[in-house]
């Protein structure tokens, strides 16, 4: 069986979207599994062992109808049997009924009239249960396993030097990201904490715990966030990843991950990496596992700016 999935979104959408790839291809040990993501997002299939090709198209930019034309011409000469799509977009579902495709499976809404197997889109849940919803379309029943990732062991390897080169090798380690895509800033989405606050938090503790090193995660778009913080913190250490897959590595050998709602977060989860993480106007529950290794912090306002560098610490040290 040939499968594609329309995956829309950044990376934290695609990772997940891994349950529910694991799921289908457990179900469907033999299938060629295939994904169609946003160029930003290809790299989060470094760390997924469930799918085939990972084909590009920037569902978000304003495509032409040759663009259009083109990835139905993509899609319709790998003869699909069945496609997911989680976006809920009318001429997404145009395009899914265009190739021929006899099994399309999406959420009920604008494009469902074009789909054969349409399910309800039950938003007031953990995303990984929601996506995992698609597979009722299928008949595939099972609960929504838990969020894992495939680490590479050259990727572990590479985590494994950083903690040398750094010096923490054997101490452990708190990691910090608080930066945020050029995309959410650009659409006005809160996801940036203050750095006069994370300043407050990382002063305050290494004023209570001098032995711990705390570790920085430096992104593609993170660099004046880290020179911020750089320029009135000192003994701070900074890591760089170079894609998901190293991070993915150097969030597991963490004992904690602070962060804001971003990809580091969902991956520290399928790591298993206890978290703490600050949120604005976004319900944690949607976006967090029912655990207590995972520890969402919501502004009383709706506004990042408005979480307390105390309340940050407060969970920190009590945790």
């Amino acid at each position: 069986m040939r499968v594609v999935a329309l995956v829309p979104g950044g990376i934290g959408d695609q990772i997940l979207f891994f349950p529910t790839l694991e799921d289908l291809k457990q179900s469907y040990p033999s299938a060629t599994i295939d994904v169609i993501v946003e160029p930003r997002a290809k790299g989060a299939y470094r760390i997924c062992k469930s799918v085939n090709e990972v084909i590009p198209f920037d569902f978000k930019d304003r495509n032409s109808a040759a663009d259009w034309g083109n990835l139905l011409g993509v899609i319709r000469d790998r003869e699909y049997e069945v496609a997911l799509s989680l976006g809920q977009r009318w001429a997404v579902g145009l395009l899914l009924w265009l190739t021929g495709i006899p099994t399309r499976v999406g959420y009920s809404g604008p494009g469902s009239l074009f789909l054969t197997n349409p399910v309800p889109l039950k938003t007031e849940q953990y995303a990984t249960s929601m996506y995992h919803d698609l597979l009722q379309g299928l008949s595939i029943n099972r609960p929504c396993q838990e969020l894992t990732i495939s680490l590479l062991q050259k990727d572990l390897k590479w985590a494994e030097a950083q903690q040398r080169r750094l010096e923490i090798a054997e101490s452990g380690y708190l990691l910090i990201h608080g930066g945020s895509s050029e995309l959410a800033q650009a659409k006005g989405i809160d996801k940036i904490y203050p750095v006069k606050n994370w300043q407050q938090i990382i002063q305050n503790l290494q004023q209570q715990q001098p032995d711990l090193p705390i570790v920085v995660l430096q992104g593609p778009e993170d660099a004046k966030w880290v020179s911020s913080l750089l320029q009135s913190v000192h003994n701070l250490k900074v890591t760089s990843p170079g894609d998901v897959g190293k991070l993915a590595a150097i969030i597991a050998s963490a004992d904690l991950i602070l962060c804001t709602d971003s990809a580091p977060m969902h991956l520290a989860i399928g790591v298993k990496t206890p978290t703490i993480a600050l949120f604005g106007p976004t319900n944690p529950e949607k976006l967090l596992p029912n655990s207590e290794k995972y520890i969402g912090i919501k502004s009383p306002t709706g506004k990042m700016a408005d979480i307390s560098p105390e309340t940050v610490l407060e969970k920190i040290l009590g945790g």
